[in-house]
């Protein structure tokens, strides 16, 4: 390690201790999340067959309908009843904050990172705001104004609950697309989806299941959840509750329909205008898991842009990373949905 690396990894390590809230959960199968029964007696081949199935017709998982109750406050925040039905009522109803930009031009989807707050990167849409493209950014499920009572964290969409961990990604990609399906109903046809971390992931899956989306920018690149689960220093928690009771073999199994390299290798992918950003020190989505990414788009067909930074997860907000990473996405969406 040169003396740079150090450095970054040091900070890091510092951000990620900065957050003092994070608890190992107790592992559950959560099969009654996914259409099972909690008496099933083998939970295992339940999940494994729930998954191969959603693989098999992931555009039918993954469909959405237009929402009937859309409604922008004057505040310009957007609210509509998700898809699915969780068992929290506050995580039913999607906000997303809208930022205006031309009223003929083009618009992107935002979808912010794991445990983003109400106010996460609106400095980034007001940026592309003010180069006449609307922001609509999406609170992902149990995040901020969706959060489920009494929890501090969206341990529901990550965490060692197998079958929540599916429904709650399963309902970001709806919801996405149900946000997708509004701005299309503003008159908006340059369509492009901005995601970070765990917004990457959703954002990948969503324009691979939705032809509307004209280009994809990414902060952040991994393969399978499972990977990023039992690998990144920032779900060593998660990792935790799960470790007993799976392997990681068997996690990548049961995630499949929630990565995005089952639909790589099926070359979704091949022929969308993509840009993916991430950072060569990376402790919580590996470079090494990145690159297998990018390997495997130009196998099946793709030809993305990339751009690696000498920076990790947390210190991409930082300058000069955050400058040379904004400038550049906003070139690609200016260019792609132009």
């Amino acid at each position: 390690m040169n003396w740079f690396e150090r450095k970054i990894r040091r900070y890091e390590h510092r951000r990620w201790t900065t957050d003092d809230n994070r608890r190992v959960q107790p592992f559950h199968w959560g099969l009654e999340h996914i259409g099972g029964s909690p008496d099933e007696l083998d939970p295992g081949a339940f999940v494994r067959q729930y998954a191969q199935n959603a693989i098999e017709s992931s555009r039918e998982w993954y469909a959405a309908s237009p929402a009937t109750d859309y409604r922008l406050d004057p505040e310009n925040v957007l609210t509509f009843t998700s898809s699915i039905d969780s068992p929290w009522p506050e995580n039913n109803t999607v906000h997303a904050q809208l930022f205006p930009g031309k009223k003929q031009g083009p618009a992107v989807l935002l979808l912010p990172n794991w445990n983003a707050k109400w106010h996460g990167q609106n400095g980034l849409c007001h940026w592309i705001q003010r180069l006449g493209i609307t922001v609509l950014k999406m609170s992902m499920p149990y995040h901020d104004r969706r959060m489920a009572r009494g929890h501090e964290r969206a341990d529901q969409i990550c965490g060692p609950n197998i079958g929540l961990t599916l429904q709650a990604n399963r309902q970001a990609v709806q919801d996405a697309r149900r946000c997708l399906h509004w701005l299309e109903q503003q008159g908006f046809t340059k369509l492009g989806i901005l995601g970070t971390s765990i917004g990457s992931s959703v954002g990948y899956i969503t324009l691979v299941h939705d032809d509307r989306v004209r280009a994809g920018g990414f902060f952040h690149v991994s393969t399978y959840y499972a990977d990023v689960i039992s690998q990144g220093m920032t779900t060593n928690h998660v990792w935790e509750g799960l470790r007993n009771h799976v392997t990681v073999d068997e996690l990548r199994e049961y995630w499949s329909p929630i990565s995005p390299m089952p639909y790589v290798e099926r070359g979704m992918g091949a022929g969308r205008n993509t840009f993916m950003l991430y950072g060569k020190y990376d402790p919580t989505m590996l470079p090494e898991l990145t690159r297998e990414m990018l390997d495997s788009l130009r196998r099946h067909g793709a030809d993305p842009r990339t751009l690696e930074l000498p920076c990790g997860h947390y210190s991409l907000e930082l300058a000069p990373f955050s400058y040379i990473a904004g400038y550049r996405m906003l070139t690609f969406f200016l260019q792609s949905l132009a």
